[in-house]
């Protein structure tokens, strides 16, 4: 009987908890396509010859990297408050501005960026600095060569690790609904988790039905992100690397 009760209420938990899951894979998708062209951008800004661009995008990535995301929340929601009555509701904005489903994405993409930016232009250095001379001995211009040999590369190499910021930011969502003001009922899994847990004070069924759901959406970044991974070195497929002894006593 006890053990019937407890599967009924995780099946019920995880239909009350689907919704609010899909709050944070709002915020999570709404936010990579937007952080990884701003991300490359800053490693490339970081690389320029360019004083200037070099010292603002090292000054940026500093900035957030340095710096609580849950602060950053904080701060940005505290300058859009403070923007409110001078600009955004004279333009009739203001609901917009405001929305977490605007303002969360907002900020999640300036922080990703930051981190992303770190790990392109990693990658932008190790890029091999012989096959560019190569291509531009051949005549090619510079665009050319950034889009046929460095950018594959430099994404070739930074992808693994990008993967892992993609996972960090879907779990960095948690944090949206914490600092910024929830409107009707939308709330993600750790709200709908907490809110839960304060009917039933039942700590292991509602937390690990939204850990299951983080799990799970984790699992499928990783999986699509490997698809990926296949795609950039389809070059390479069906290399297989075969380890062998074989001893050579006499020469």
């Amino acid at each position: 009987m006890l053990e019937t009760l407890q599967q009924t209420a995780f099946v019920q938990d995880i239909i009350i908890l689907a919704k609010p899951a899909l709050f944070n894979l709002y915020f999570a998708l709404a936010s990579i396509p937007m952080g990884f062209p701003f991300a490359v951008l800053l490693a490339l800004g970081k690389d320029s010859q360019n004083r200037l661009i070099s010292l603002s995008s090292r000054g940026y990535i500093y900035a957030f990297r340095g710096s609580p995301l849950f602060v950053q929340f904080f701060m940005c929601y505290s300058i859009m408050l403070a923007l409110n009555q001078t600009l955004w509701k004279p333009w009739g904005i203001d609901h917009i501005m405001l929305h977490p489903l605007f303002l969360g994405p907002f900020v999640l993409v300036l922080n990703t960026s930051a981190y992303a930016a770190e790990i392109f232009y990693g990658a932008l250095k190790t890029v091999s600095k012989g096959e560019v001379e190569a291509a531009l001995s051949c005549g090619m211009s510079r665009w050319n060569v950034f889009r046929t040999v460095t950018w594959p590369n430099m994404l070739r190499l930074a992808w693994p690790a990008y993967t892992n910021e993609m996972v960090f930011l879907f779990h960095a969502t948690t944090l949206v609904y914490f600092t910024l003001p929830v409107i009707n009922d939308q709330k993600d899994l750790m709200n709908k988790a907490s809110e839960l847990f304060e009917r039933d004070y039942n700590v292991f069924l509602h937390f690990s039905v939204a850990a299951l759901y983080f799990l799970l959406i984790s699992i499928l970044i990783f999986w699509l992100a490997g698809l990926m991974q296949k795609h950039l070195n389809r070059h390479i497929t069906g290399v297989k690397v075969r380890l062998f002894f074989k001893p050579r006593y006499l020469r």
